[in-house]
């Protein structure tokens, strides 16, 4: 595994490294036609909130004056937004806003398309995962949930919206590391985390392992109840829901959020990009949006950002492969 995961960082790298030099750093490229944001979700989805929110930002900001559309291509946890963007290579007018799911549809063998594919440009935040149970439910702690699931790994259902996927493995790895047999958990999949919530109010769920601002709505309804957060300190917009490590569970899963260009784009277009979320990373809108959605700000430029996703990806193999759903 440690040959694989070095071959394929040395090859992210190279592909960094190799970036077309026919266009100059000095060089500005601006943008020659409206840019699509493409996201994974359908529209009010988790990706979908935080490519609309960039799309505002600049806007109102007037940092970008050209038009930008979100497009959204739900459908195969990611996989068909990557191949619409993998189709338009190496147009740098589409940038996908991806997630971890990247990494594990590669990892699972649901598809030969990964982060090689694609050129990083810059990580803007981090979704922690929110772990969360029906109001009324008689699991009043996450250690109450533990020993249920010590005594019967079966007896609950949980609701997440893709095996192997950022909340799946953040709850997964909490379990393990808790005592619990991760791999008997009944997960339930759904298309979207709003779909889980629903059922998870409507009796149909146990627990639901979901990002923390598609649970918001139904826990400020009073609907559902907050166990705990999978960071590493509570959350400002959920200052009495504990995180994981404070009641003794490790959980270090990233649910990372980042845009993705095409490959083949040059060290131009790739700057000036990154350079553009960099300034709207650094403005007052962006850290207010953050702080309201309960997003981690964690911003990165391309070289960066690709040295990151090549650690992610080793350690969420490596999750993989202990769970038994790596390829």
């Amino acid at each position: 595994m440690k040959i694989e995961c070095g071959v394929r960082a040395a090859g992210w790298i190279a592909a960094l490294a190799s970036l077309s030099i026919g266009t100059a750093w000095g060089q500005a490229w601006q943008p020659a036609k409206a840019a699509e944001f493409i996201t994974s979700s359908d529209a009010g989805g988790s990706n979908d909130q935080v490519a609309r929110a960039m799309q505002r930002i600049l806007r109102d900001s007037k940092l970008m004056t050209s038009p930008i559309q979100v497009i959204n291509r739900p459908g195969g946890n990611q996989t068909l937004a990557v191949i619409y963007l993998t189709q338009r290579a190496p147009d740098p007018h589409f940038l996908l806003l991806a997630n971890p799911t990247v990494f594990t549809n590669n990892i699972s063998g649901i598809t030969p398309l990964g982060p090689a594919d694609m050129t990083p440009v810059s990580l803007l935040l981090v979704e922690h995962t929110l772990i969360t149970v029906k109001a009324d439910s008689p699991i009043r702690s996450m250690r109450d949930l533990i020993d249920q699931l010590k005594k019967d790994p079966e007896s609950l259902a949980v609701g997440i919206v893709s095996r192997g996927g950022p909340n799946h493995l953040a709850l997964s790895q909490a379990l393990k590391s808790a005592g619990v047999d991760a791999k008997r958990v009944k997960a339930a999949v759904f298309k979207t985390n709003a779909e889980s919530m629903t059922a998870l109010v409507g009796g149909h769920l146990h627990v639901v392992a979901s990002s923390v601002s598609s649970a918001m709505s139904q826990v400020k309804a009073g609907n559902a109840r907050p166990l705990a957060i999978a960071a590493s300190q509570r959350l400002a917009l959920l200052p009495d829901v504990p995180s994981l490590r404070e009641q003794g569970i490790e959980s270090w899963v990233s649910n990372w959020r980042g845009m993705l260009g095409p490959k083949g784009m040059t060290l131009a277009q790739v700057s000036y990009w990154e350079e553009l979320f960099a300034r709207m990373a650094g403005g007052d809108e962006w850290k207010k949006e953050l702080e309201t959605r309960g997003w981690d700000g964690h911003f990165m430029r391309s070289t960066e950002f690709s040295k990151y996703l090549e650690k992610e990806y080793a350690a969420t193999r490596g999750i993989m492969i202990d769970m038994g759903i790596a390829k």
